[in-house]
Formats: structure tokens, sequence, C-alpha cells
């Protein structure tokens, strides 16, 4: 790695030199097996890591994330589709007339914060005093995630000591000298009696919504992601062990007990024990692959399979939920390059006001951005994008086995729209969205609406050409109570020891906004959870 991606040549190299030390002396036991290095894992490796007695194993199916794609912020769109990408696709989806969505997952150092827009979006106040209901414990609600943001932050914008905090990892700012299309949004939506905030994660998650400049995980001009916040300051530490290019196939068992891992690196299969427990962050969607691959699902599923069953769990799989968005796109007059990270305005409202929070988010991208049939309807060679999206879809879909086989990517049935009720509010949600894009504000900026079109209605044909995902899967192994969750407030799997999930996947749902902030809030709860259990 050059000092050009990282900034620190010899953290850098302390941290090359003990991890090819660490996996020079691969052992064949750790304390703490963590799988994936994403949003939530890398939480959780550092937290533990952070004590000189645990001897914590870190493992990611990906490799490194020293590259330009993944450290300069202008260039995130390039991951999508790459090597750092999963590339999974959803299965025609008969609603969006037999669409199949690209559902990108990020593979590699940092998992989804490494290849994403890099936007902190905490989630709404009803969102985790939801969880806290459906988990049976405060300590998932928005009081308690609330200090546990204060705790993470460093916040480097107007001072508010309620809802920001200034001395943790992660390095938040807003976005800097912003586009004038930016701008542009946050007049626009004062029009429409929509209130500005001087930044999206206090007031404006406890109201109906607002605008306001997005929060970034920028830093020196540089992607700040969860994994650089958290676990590549400490890679030179010796009770840490970080392995790359490594698939977990699947999780072994003495019983109902979890004891190792069975891997897969360089060709070669192995077993790795963990001596006090496992922990599995691999995303919304590998987590139940390797929860099924593993005997842990329902009994029908894995017989299906011809896989021994550990656990029935029915709720594994189900559930998958996903932010839905609709782009519309405007041609600017004059050409504006994108600035930051081509995403620096955000927009939360409610279709109706007797909702309890909103049920609208919107994005703004500084680029044109149809889907693959929108772009029939005509594309500017310069443009801007709203991306009208349904902050609470009531969709739910289901991820399945396609094979026994870990190399084989599962069967996602994402089922977006298939809820009468989102289509309902995706109706309201693209006519604000071209109400506001076509506000006075865009004047001096915009020529024309390119897509749908001035002259063209934004119909449920339009609904459905234009639907994509925001990739904010999630909910396919939930945290809860009732027969059909899988684990429970501590982040055990039910009726089994030793193992626990701490990813997007146990959010019973969607949190309003991306889900980047909240899988961190995650990972710092297991981490809680995990050092309060066993005495650390």
């Amino acid at each position: 790695m050059t000092n050009s991606l990282s900034g620190d040549g010899d953290l850098d190299r302390r941290a090359r030199a003990n991890q090819a030390q660490r996996l020079a002396g691969l052992k064949t036991a750790y304390d703490f097996i963590i799988c994936g290095a994403g949003s939530s894992g890398s939480v959780i490796a550092r937290r533990l890591a952070d004590n000189p007695d645990c001897d914590v194993l870190l493992i990611e199916a990906g490799g490194s994330d020293e590259d330009p794609a993944v450290m300069d912020p202008a260039l995130w769109p390039t991951n999508l589709g790459s090597e750092r990408d999963w590339g999974f696709v959803a299965e025609p989806n008969p609603i969006l007339g037999g669409r199949a969505l690209s559902m990108s997952m990020g593979k590699g150092l940092g998992g989804g914060s490494s290849v994403n827009v890099m936007v902190w979006a905490r989630g709404h106040r009803t969102d985790w005093d939801y969880f806290a209901a459906q988990s049976g414990d405060d300590g998932w609600g928005y009081e308690a995630v609330l200090d546990l943001y204060r705790r993470m932050e460093n916040w480097q914008g107007m001072p508010d000591s309620h809802y920001r905090g200034t001395s943790g990892p992660v390095w938040v700012q807003p976005a800097r000298d912003p586009s004038p299309i930016a701008q542009a949004l946050l007049s626009a939506a004062g029009a429409f009696g929509i209130p500005r905030f001087d930044h999206p994660n206090g007031q404006m998650m406890e109201c109906a919504g607002g605008v306001a400049y997005s929060d970034l995980l920028v830093r020196d001009g540089r992607r700040h992601s969860l994994y650089r916040a958290y676990v590549h300051p400490v890679a030179g530490r010796p009770n840490l062990t970080i392995l790359t290019d490594t698939l977990v196939r699947r999780i072994l068992f003495d019983g109902s007990q979890a004891t190792g891992v069975e891997i897969e690196r360089a060709g070669r299969i192995q077993s790795i024990r963990a001596g006090m427990e496992i922990i599995v962050s691999t995303g919304a969607i590998n987590t139940p692959k390797l929860l099924m691959l593993s005997g842990l699902g329902d009994r029908a599923e894995l017989e299906r399979h011809g896989i021994p069953l550990v656990r029935h769990l029915p709720g594994v799989g189900r559930n998958l939920q996903d932010h839905v968005s609709f782009g519309c796109t405007w041609e600017y007059r004059e050409p504006i390059p994108p600035r930051n990270n081509g995403s620096e305005a955000t927009l939360y409202w409610k279709s109706r006001p007797d909702l309890e929070a909103p049920d609208f988010l919107f994005c703004q991208v500084e680029f044109p951005v149809p889907s693959e049939r929108t772009a029939a309807r005509g594309v500017p060679a310069h443009g801007w994008t709203m991306f009208a999206g349904l902050a609470n879809p009531q969709s739910r879909g289901q991820v399945r086995l396609r094979s026994a086989d870990p190399a084989a990517p599962p069967l996602v049935d994402a089922n977006m729209m298939s809820d009468p009720r989102d289509r309902e509010t995706a109706r309201a949600c693209v006519k604000l969205c071209r109400e506001i894009g076509n506000d006075a504000a865009f004047g001096p900026y915009v020529s024309r609406e390119s897509i749908p079109g001035a002259a063209s209605l934004a119909d449920d044909d339009f609904i459905r050409d234009a639907a994509v995902t925001y990739w904010h899967q999630c909910g396919t192994a939930r945290m809860g109570l009732a027969d059909m969750s899988v684990v429970d407030a501590s982040l055990a799997v039910h009726g089994v020891r030793r193992l626990r999930i701490a990813d997007g996947s146990i959010l019973p749902r969607v949190t309003t906004g991306n889900t980047q902030a909240p899988c961190a809030i995650i990972g710092e709860r297991a981490a809680e959870i995990l050092r309060r259990h066993h005495r650390l």
C-alpha cells in the first residue's frame, strides 16, 4: 500500500509485518472467531482485540481494501460488479415485469463500508424503540443507542454535544463544499414545507423528517471505512489475526454447541476451533446461507439438500428486506462535476401526517443513474438523479440454498414491491420527487426532466421499470422472541451455544436510512455483550 492510499506508511508497515507473522504461524484454535470483516465484524474484532488476553481471528472471504477504487470517494461506483462485490442477483420478479435486480454486497476488508456511498445515517428513533420492543431489551432502544453513537463518533461538523460525539474512532463529517445542486435540493425542499437541519443524525431523526447535507465517512479526502476506523489502527497487535481470501464453509458443532469453523483458503480446506465463541457477521445474504450449510434452518429446506439438522430454525433466511428506490433524472444546463462522494444531500419525509416516522427516503446523486429499462427513455450526458425510495417497505423476501455446495451462490427472492402498500407509497414518493426536482431552485442548473420526462406519466409502468435496490439488505436472521426469530437480544442463536450473529441480518426491520451506521451499532452491542458475558 502506498501512502497516498493509507496516509500512514509506518502503521501500514507494522501491520503488514505483524499479519505476515500471524499467518505464518496460523493456529488451530483462537478464543474468538469472527466470520466477516464488514461493518459489524470490524467493530467486534477491534473491541475484543483491545483486551490483550483475547486471541482473535477475523476471517474475510474477500481481499485487501488497498485500492484507489476503495479509498477515493468519487470512485465508489466502480466497485459495483468488481471483485469487491459478491455480485448476487435476485430471482426474476413478476411484480417488476420479470426483472432480476442486482443485489450487490461488499466483499473484502470493510465489507459494505469499503464499497458503499459512505453515507452515515443512524436510523429513526422509532426504529430503535421497535427493536427494543421486539427483543425485550431496552439496550436496543433509542436512548441507549444514542449514547453508543456519541461514543463511536469523531464528529467534525457544527458542535452538538447532545447528539454528536467527538472522541470516538469513526470520523464523521458533513459534505465539504457541496455542489450547488445539493444546495438547490435543500432550498427546493423548503418550498414544500420540509424543514432543513444542520445535520441528519439528530433531531431530524426524531420527528417527521427533513432535509440536510449528508454525513459522510470521509477523512482527508479518503474513504474512512469501518475497517479503517476500527481494525486497521490495531492490525499490528499480536493477539489479532486477519485472514483474508478465506471462505468459511460451515460452522462446526458438537451437539448443539458451536466448536469451530471449516474454512477454505488457497484451495485447502481446514478446521479452526474457537475456545470461547464464534460470531457470524457475513451479511444478510451470506449469513443465512452459512447457517443453513451448518445445519441451522428450516428442517424441510435442509433435508432437501441432504444437510444434517442441528437446530430447526424456520426463520433463517426469511424476512429479507431492502430499500427500493425509483430514479428520476434531470439534465444540466452546463456540466457540474460531482463533488465529494457525488451524493451530498439527503431527505426524509412522510406520505401521510398520521405516520409515526418518515416513509420516504430521498438520496441525491450528482450524475445520471438510470435502470437498465429507464435508460431507453434517454440518458443525458450530464445531469443528476434523485432516488425516490421507500424508507419502510412492507414487502418481504427470502434467502434459500441453491445447493449444499458452499461455493454456490444462494437463491435470493427479494420479492420487492409485492405488497400493494409499497406500490401505493411508491406513487406518492415519485410524485413528490418530481415536484421537488422541478422546483424553481433548480432553474439555474437544470434544463429539463429527462427521466421519466416532463410529458410522461410516473405511472405503475414507470415504477416497475425504475425500481432498483439501495443495497440495504437485512432481516434474514431476525432478533426477537417470536417463533420466527433466530437470535435473542444478546444475539445468541436460539437453542445453540457459543454462536452469535452480528450484522444487518438480525434487524427485525430495515432502518430508516442507510444501514452502515446501524451495523456499526450492532457490532458495538455485540462486543459489549461478549465482554460482559466472558468478563473480559
